[in-house]
């Protein structure tokens, strides 16, 4: 009779740890079951306990180089609601092939001891091989997704933007243009434009990207920046960008228009040396613009013989140099008197290297 009550009280004492220990369920969706290549698809994961779980840990990395698709994290969060933990994993998928795409991902649950707790709050020696704790891996619910191609590197919704001079410059001045794409979708994948016209020095920044990650792509503004130079009119040509519109499912084209740029007759240094000039606000984001104006001059196809200054243009390049209430305003000055002696010195400034004002203006009067 002994031996039975004892082993009914084991049983029970049993049941009830099992019963109050934390369990756990995971749950997996898509937002679609159909798409295109290079469109947005959302999953998302959640993970819910029983109670608080403060034994368990969650490792849930499904980053990995896959032929199919891209994965980027959108968000990821852990709270607690009415004493219950919830994790949440949101993710956005850029699918890259036609057929049949899964996201079959593992995710390894870690539970550890209180007592392993109490020893690392304790603060013992070698706390880290006194920690105690089992892991169990967890395959998640299979989604999946059937994608059709679209023979388009672009999926989504996109404008653009064209933002330039005014149709007419001076010999060797550069002429400024910058394109813009606006929207959402694979923003991240819109490669460099360039251009290739005659007798014309093309210079070009890198694209810009101000980006942020949505359930339907990337979402944001795209932007690259030129400069042309030369010393005879020229046409800048129209841009075509083409991408799969995610509302009309057809292929659409984005394009700018073509512009003619009319070129007169160009600067003299005595006018750029002008006591009277107007004063210069220089903006090193900018700074391209000015070493294309240097570069096309000195790349262009004209001999330039050298002469003896006039009097005066000296004398007043050291006046200027005196002058100059800033670093910046310098770099101006030593880039519009002598761009190719002070290249180094004007690239130093520029990257917040060179040497302080006064000593500057001290070098250069000597």
């Amino acid at each position: 009779m002994r031996n039975s009550l004892g082993k009914i009280t084991f049983f029970v004492l049993l049941m009830s740890i099992e019963l109050f220990a934390s369990t756990y369920k995971w749950s997996a969706s898509i937002d679609k079951t159909k798409a295109y290549t290079h469109e947005a698809v959302y999953l998302k994961y959640i993970c819910e306990f029983s109670d608080k779980s403060e034994l368990y840990t969650i490792d849930f990395n499904p980053f990995k180089n896959h032929e199919k698709y891209s994965l980027k994290l959108l968000a990821e969060s852990e709270n607690i609601r009415q004493d219950k933990r919830v994790n949440t994993y949101e993710f956005v998928a850029f699918l890259t092939q036609k057929g049949k795409v899964d996201f079959a991902f593992d995710v390894v649950m870690k539970k550890t001891t209180q007592e392993s707790i109490d020893s690392t709050i304790g603060g013992r020696d070698n706390d880290r091989e006194h920690e105690e704790f089992s892991q169990k891996i967890i395959k998640l619910k299979t989604l999946s997704v059937d994608v059709s191609e679209t023979n388009s590197t672009l999926f989504g919704s996109f404008k653009i933007t064209l933002h330039n001079d005014t149709h007419r410059v001076k010999a060797y001045q550069p002429y400024h243009m910058e394109i813009i794409v606006e929207g959402v979708g694979n923003m991240q994948d819109i490669k460099p434009l360039s251009f290739d016209i005659k007798r014309v020095k093309t210079f070009s920044s890198k694209p810009s990207l101000d980006i942020k990650l949505t359930k339907e792509g990337f979402r944001g503004r795209w932007s690259q920046k030129f400069a042309f130079t030369s010393d005879l009119n020229f046409t800048i040509p129209k841009i075509s960008l083409e991408y799969f519109d995610k509302d009309t499912k057809q292929i659409q084209k984005l394009q700018t228009r073509s512009i003619d740029v009319g070129v007169v007759a160009g600067y003299k240094k005595e006018e750029l040396l002008d006591v009277e000039e107007e004063k210069f606000r220089f903006d090193y984001t900018y700074l391209y613009y000015v070493l294309t104006f240097i570069a096309g001059f000195l790349l262009a196809k004209i001999k330039i013989k050298k002469r003896v200054p006039p009097v005066g243009v000296d004398e007043i390049f050291l006046k200027k140099v005196s002058d100059a209430n800033s670093l910046e305003e310098l770099a101006i000055i030593l880039t519009l008197y002598d761009a190719k002696k002070y290249t180094q010195l004007i690239l130093e400034i520029e990257k917040g290297k060179s040497k302080q004002l006064k000593e500057l203006k001290k070098e250069l009067s000597n």
